[in-house]
């Protein structure tokens, strides 16, 4: 959609006799110079990522004008309050209070992330209930700030960094490492538009094409569940709920409530992706359908089809002391942490202590997670055997 929306704008602004030139500014590399050995798209992140690093770093950004001309008269237009954007009722509360949109809110944040967060970011980014991870994601969607902005900001840390350990080499710093992994996410950001241009059907359609035979469900009711964190298991409500209330959801609990939606409820991802699409304030098509097709296993790089995520187990680990789930479940929150992401098997007298009343205050979980993974993994099988 954006190439001929751009291709659209090319054509009319050369049909009034203007010269037009293009430059790319949404990604480091682009995506037709990124190639296998034998000229293919890459389908595997890795070697995509090392072919793009094996090109070279990306020219720094320019500095910003000094000053812009303003054209001598401006073209009438609305005023933005006259397109009446904002929800009625106002339900977008908790994401005025979560983000600060615009040029100033990305670069601050940027800002904010490299003084307090990149020494820590490779332990601290699978913990939901830290402020491990960036954020920037929705900043560089909008194009609030360029991820050649962000790349040049992470090398310049490391650089420093890597200065001062020279010079104080018992310091044991960290954050060489941690630039690394987190510019890897900035690549996977690279990958998923490699693979949106180079497959455009995959937002509506699997890349492994023997997927659009698997036995995906229809469950209206338990989708509904889903999208409203009442499923019963915790960390997965916990994630939905933050969802819907700031706009967006740690990037470990996607993969957990996308696993849950696709494999224990054995829903389709393309229901998956579109929930997010309508929820999240980074929503980006490509991004979005990569992480989805690599859950359901169907797409570039996908995970095995038989990788399930145990949603107790992944809360347990990643969610120790259920401090994420007593921010976004607080009917749990006065749970002893030990029950916090089993409340069904909780003793009934540590419930009445809590306030919690199984079935009225908090569903019980929808689905058994061991029947639930026997039969994906059986549907998978079914779908090998074909």
């Amino acid at each position: 959609m954006a190439r001929l929306r751009d291709g659209l704008v090319r054509r009319e602004l050369e049909a009034a006799g203007l010269e037009v030139a293009t430059f790319n500014g949404h990604l480091l590399y682009e995506p037709e110079i990124v190639r296998t050995r034998g000229g293919d798209p890459f389908k595997v992140f890795t070697p995509f990522w090392n072919a793009c690093r094996a090109l070279g770093d990306p020219l720094p950004p320019a500095p910003a004008p000094a000053r812009l001309e303003a054209p001598p008269a401006w073209p009438v237009s609305e005023t933005i309050a006259g397109l009446g954007l904002l929800p009625q009722p106002d339900w977008a509360e908790g994401m005025r209070f979560a983000w600060r949109p615009g040029e100033r809110g990305a670069h601050l944040r940027l800002r904010e992330f490299l003084r307090d967060g990149l020494d820590d970011y490779a332990a601290a980014r699978d913990r939901p209930a830290a402020a491990g991870t960036s954020r920037l994601s929705p900043h560089l969607h909008f194009g609030e700030i360029s991820p050649r902005q962000v790349f040049d900001a992470a090398r310049n840390a490391s650089r420093s960094e890597a200065r001062t350990a020279r010079s104080r080499p018992a310091s044991g710093s960290r954050r060489g490492a941690d630039s690394a992994a987190w510019l890897r996410e900035i690549g996977w950001r690279e990958f998923a538009h490699h693979v949106l241009h180079h497959f455009p059907h995959t937002p509506e359609k699997p890349l492994r094409p023997e997927f659009d035979r698997f036995p995906w469900r229809r469950d209206p009711g338990r989708l509904a569940a889903w999208q409203r964190g009442r499923t019963g298991f915790p960390i997965v409500d916990a994630g939905m709920r933050e969802l819907w209330k700031t706009g967006w959801m740690h990037n470990r609990v996607r993969m957990i409530v996308a696993s849950f939606l696709v494999k224990d409820l054995l829903l389709t991802w393309q229901e998956g992706a579109a929930w997010f699409w309508d929820t999240l304030v980074d929503a980006d098509l490509a991004n979005n359908t990569l992480n989805w097709q690599w859950t359901a296993g169907c797409g570039a790089d996908a995970a095995p089809y038989f990788r399930i995520f145990n949603p107790v187990l992944q809360g347990r680990r990643f969610d120790p002391e259920g401090e994420y789930v007593a921010r976004f479940v607080p009917e749990l929150a006065r749970l002893p942490a030990p029950h916090r992401h089993t409340p069904w098997l909780a003793p009934p007298r540590v419930l009445e202590e809590a306030g919690v009343a199984l079935d009225d205050d908090y569903p019980r979980p929808i689905v058994d997670h061991e029947t639930a993974r026997k039969r994906a993994l059986i549907a998978w099988q079914g779908l090998k055997a074909r």
